[in-house]
């Protein structure tokens, strides 16, 4: 059966496929294309100097969506990648060796830059090393992001992030597209970036109505799309997030419960947040287990990996370079753990939902560290019922449904068991 899909989903994949089509062309065009990562990425500074994003790991999920990631992997692996490196990594690897064909069927074309922003997934490096490689003529930018140990940026962090902008990146944009760094067209961006951050931290919220309107995991992740592959910073962005919402308050209106692959979800039984990236090579079986169940995810870890606005961050075009710095610091995988605990527990509090699962991902250490004592800290602190499940992000040799799906269903029976004692002790 063909999934259904809301309005902003469609919306959604023809912005996708417009910028693919755009870098298909870019040669022709005159474009320079930069190759960076959703966490971190300075989406708005590329566009000030006209370039095209690409990010790698968009490569790789779009890749698994469409059932083509564990070719690439194991073309990867032939040459000589571990099993054990991030998937991400192989996949984008593999899908390079094999022509770099992107989603809409077209060439994705080399890199003039390999803008690495944020450093606090190790990979990141080593996988920029790799494409390093297999791109000798590529300009290689690194800004060093620092990781928020005592749980705060410091105006000293903010400080030495800008002086590796103004010395390091800007001038190495300059040298590469022949373009002159403009301040006033950088606000401009910044500008409709704080704008679009403004409406997804809106839409998010809405998952505090009974029934959610949205499920914040699955759909979510079609709904970070925009604000994260390149297209935040720019109006078309917030025509999106426009008329996502009002696509949501429509649902409200009518009490309406979330769109699933296979219609509209009819009884929202259980409210749910979930810790760790979703599992693309069965995303649409992954989402089934949830909806059959009746749980509704309110709230995730994974739609805060390119900036947690829901704590009130936004862009500032009045401190343009210092706004772009706190930025690099300011995704979820830059949080310590005691940060991410607290985050995720202000997030099942104020959701009111009620279990936690963590998905742990084989390959992905920037989620998975920590996840077990994470979990037992919010199990203890809020005396809640919690779930742990694992895949993988691309390769479909870790995912294993029935085990997915049985650890799951002794869950939701927990669930349903303290449901029945709350029930009988309010009688």
């Amino acid at each position: 059966m063909e999934a259904q899909k809301e309005k902003s989903m469609i919306l959604q994949k023809e912005m996708i496929s417009s910028l693919f089509n755009e870098l298909a062309k870019a040669k022709e065009t005159g474009k320079k294309v930069c190759y960076t990562f959703i966490p971190g990425n300075l989406s708005e500074l590329i566009r000030t100097f006209d370039m095209l994003p690409v990010y790698p790991e968009i490569n790789a999920l779009q890749s698994a969506m469409r059932k083509k990631s564990a070719s690439y992997i194991k073309e990867a692996e032939r040459n000589a990648h571990s099993e054990d490196v991030c998937t991400y990594v192989k996949c984008d690897v593999g899908m390079m060796m094999k022509g770099n064909i992107g989603p809409t069927g077209e060439k994705i074309p080399e890199p003039d830059i390999l803008l690495l922003s944020y450093t606090g997934c190790f990979t990141f490096m080593k996988w920029f090393e790799t494409l390093k490689r297999s791109y000798p003529n590529a300009e290689v930018i690194m800004i060093h992001t620092p990781y928020q140990e005592n749980a705060k940026m410091t105006p000293e962090m903010t400080e030495y992030m800008v002086r590796q902008l103004k010395l390091e990146v800007i001038p190495k944009m300059e040298k590469v597209t022949g373009i002159k760094y403009d301040e006033a067209k950088l606000k401009r961006h910044l500008e409709l970036a704080k704008e679009a951050e403004d409406w997804i931290a809106r839409i998010f919220e809405t998952t505090k109505h009974r029934p959610s309107p949205i499920d914040a995991y699955f759909a979510g992740v079609y709904y970070i799309g925009p604000i994260n592959i390149g297209f935040r910073g720019t109006q078309q962005a917030i025509d999106y997030y426009k008329e996502l919402y009002n696509e949501i308050q429509e649902r409200i209106r009518l009490g309406l419960g979330p769109i699933t692959p296979e219609g509209e979800m009819k009884e929202e039984k259980y409210r749910l947040v979930v810790e760790g990236p979703p599992n693309w090579t069965s995303f649409r079986e992954f989402w089934k287990i949830f909806y059959d169940m009746g749980a509704v995810i309110v709230a995730s870890s994974y739609t805060k990996v390119g900036g947690v606005y829901d704590l009130g961050w936004r862009h500032d075009p009045e401190r343009p370079l210092e706004s772009l710095a706190e930025y690099c610091m300011n995704c979820y995988t830059n949080l310590n753990i005691p940060q991410r605990i607290d985050l995720l527990s202000k997030c099942i509090t104020e959701f009111e939902a009620d279990g936690y699962v963590t998905n742990s991902i084989k390959s992905c250490n920037s989620f998975s560290a920590g996840q077990l004592g994470m979990m037992r800290e919010i199990e203890d602190r809020l005396e809640i019922p919690v779930g742990f499940i694992e895949s993988d992000l691309v390769d479909p040799r870790y995912f294993s449904y029935s085990n997915i799906k049985n650890r799951l269903e002794s869950f939701f029976q927990m669930l349903e068991q303290r449901k029945r004692i709350e029930s009988n002790a309010s009688v």
